[in-house]
């Protein structure tokens, strides 16, 4: 599963973080790291783009970013 289709109160854990490398990069020095917990927040009004929170802080993602982010329940 992805994190573009988690619904919104749900929590997941992040499994790995894949492809475009300056994504990643960004991603993986923020602590979205194998293992954090993400609480999904809000989805706007036509579905993009999402927040998330995870280590204390929220995070706005477009959902094409969020399909590079494999999470498990």
């Amino acid at each position: 599963m992805t994190l573009n289709e988690v619904a919104i109160g749900e929590e997941v854990f992040v499994n790995s973080v894949f492809g475009d490398s300056k994504l990643t990069k960004r991603l993986l020095a923020l602590g979205c790291v194998s293992g954090t917990k993400v609480l999904v927040k809000k989805i706007a009004p036509l579905g993009d783009p999402m927040l998330i929170s995870f280590r204390g802080f929220d995070l706005s993602i477009r959902k094409k970013d969020a399909k590079n982010i494999q999470v498990v329940k």
